[in-house]
């Protein structure tokens, strides 16, 4: 019986783990190391290793061969898009989106950032006959999109040279942003305002505006924008829009901006501190050497 009770909790306590260490990857909003993980988990480097690298073989974690950093993986990423599509808070984003759609009179989407893509995970469509449809699940680049403007605003300039590759960058109209300079510019702009602009640049006759949701340490991974066609309104007449828009950004933030419970958040005593031993044991300088 007693042998039975220390099993669960094993396989309790390394599942949290896992978890944890989930959650401090899918938080950090860039790749983290495994020395970085360790720090933040407060657990010892092997076995922080080893957790990373179970995550990593599931397809949860993904790590760059080039720098060794772990970012969220393919199944992690599909797993959240499920559970935000299929969860009851849903209907409250849906809801506030409505509103914002009754109120502009054009189509507004809910987007969150998908590695070097931007991901619609929720839409409702104007009732104009004349508009662009584009359903849940779709993909669009993030140079030539409002809301993918907003985040590249914040990110680091290596990360965004990885995420954006070499110029030229893909064209799609006579308009899109194909040069590091004139991104760049585009940018700067977009984070002075918060406000993401796209004219025309991946689809022709095509307007939109993005205003972004933003987590606890004002990062943004999510976005709220509105859609119209060029021959019905502007960049300028759009952004009558943005109350509307913060709106319902701020209502759909309410419910869903993430909070990280993990070492970091808890009293300094309840840490348990990397484990320092005089004598190294293989797997310990194996995990050293992959760090």
């Amino acid at each position: 019986m007693t042998a039975s009770v220390k099993s669960s909790a094993s396989i309790d306590s390394s599942a949290l783990r896992a978890f944890s260490a989930l959650e401090c990857v899918a938080a950090a909003g860039r790749p983290l190391s495994l020395d970085e993980v360790t720090v933040r988990l407060g657990l010892p480097k092997p076995t922080v290793f080893r957790i990373l690298r179970l995550l990593k073989e599931a397809g949860l974690l993904d790590r760059d061969p080039a720098t060794k950093r772990f970012t969220a993986g393919p199944r992690l990423t599909a797993f959240a898009v499920d559970l935000w599509g299929n969860a009851s808070l849903r209907v409250q984003w849906h809801r506030a989106l409505e509103d914002a759609v009754s109120e502009i009179g054009e189509s507004c989407n809910l987007t969150l950032l998908e590695h070097d893509r931007v991901l619609y995970i929720d839409r409702v469509e104007t009732r104009h006959p004349l508009r662009l449809h584009l359903e849940v699940g779709t993909r669009v680049p993030l140079h030539s999109t409002a809301s993918g403007k907003l985040f590249l605003s914040q990110m680091a300039p290596e990360r965004l040279s990885a995420v954006l590759g070499p110029e030229p960058y893909e064209r799609f109209t006579p308009s899109t942003i194909t040069t590091e300079k004139a991104l760049s510019a585009e940018l700067a702009k977009t984070r002075r305002t918060g406000v993401g602009i796209h004219d025309s640049e991946l689809f022709d006759d095509s307007v939109a505006i993005a205003v972004p949701i933003a987590d606890r340490l004002g990062r943004y991974f999510a976005a709220v924008a509105m859609h119209a066609p060029a021959s019905r309104a502007t960049v300028r007449s759009a952004m009558k829009a943005l109350p509307a828009l913060r709106r319902a950004a701020a209502t759909i933030a309410a419910t869903m901006t993430p909070t990280v419970t993990s070492s970091l958040d808890l009293p300094s005593k309840s840490r348990r501190p990397a484990a320092t031993k005089k004598s190294v044991s293989p797997r310990a300088s194996r995990a050293s050497k992959e760090s």
